[in-house]
Order: C-alpha cells, then sequence, then structure tokens
C-alpha cells in the first residue's frame, strides 16, 4: 500500500500534473504533433524517391532525344519500331513466340 500511495503523491502534484498534460498534448492533439510530424516525413521521404525516379527518367529521354537527333538514330528507329525501308529494298521480319510477349509487356 505504501508504493501506491507514493505514485498517488506524484500525480497530485499540479507540476507533474501539468508536464503529462502537456506531453500528451503534444504529442497526439497539436498542430506539431509527434503524429503528424512521423506523416509528413513519410510523404517527404515518397516525394524524393519520386524526384529520383523522374531525374533518370529525365536522363533517359535526354539520351533518346540526343540518338534520335542523328540521321542514323532516326533511321534505326524508324526500321526497327515502325518497319520502315528503303526504296528497293525488302525487309523479312522474323518473329519468335517468346519475343512477341516481351513486346507486348514493354507497350
Amino acid at each position: 500500500m505504501k508504493i501506491n500511495r507514493k505514485h498517488i503523491k506524484r500525480f497530485k502534484n499540479l507540476y507533474v500534473i501539468i508536464f503529462v498534460g502537456f506531453g500528451i498534448w503534444m504529442l497526439f492533439f497539436d498542430a506539431n504533433s509527434f503524429l503528424i510530424h512521423h506523416e509528413l516525413n513519410s510523404e517527404m521521404d515518397d516525394l524524393e524517391n519520386e524526384r529520383d525516379f523522374f531525374k533518370k527518367e529525365i536522363l533517359k529521354d535526354k539520351k533518346a532525344i540526343k540518338a534520335l537527333s542523328t540521321e542514323e538514330g532516326l533511321e534505326r528507329l524508324a526500321r526497327e519500331k515502325y518497319y520502315m525501308k528503303r526504296e528497293n529494298e525488302e525487309i523479312y521480319i522474323i518473329e519468335y513466340e517468346d519475343s512477341i510477349s516481351n513486346q507486348n509487356e514493354n507497350d
């Protein structure tokens, strides 16, 4: 019983009550609470990952634009993707079953 009275005496102190109330308020209810900070930090991490992804995509697109800016690169794209040909030239397209499924996945 003595232990219980010691603990009860501590919580009867006005300063302890105010401090505990303030701590609970700051952790859960305040506009700057720990929960809101945790949500904002996770959102920031997601946005940084998205930014890194888009930076990589921009670099990939710049390489593609650079390759297409030359005559050879443009001709290569036209021949490979759109199956265009030069005059007096015949093209034979050989596709295997596994390459057809890979093209459908990439599109």
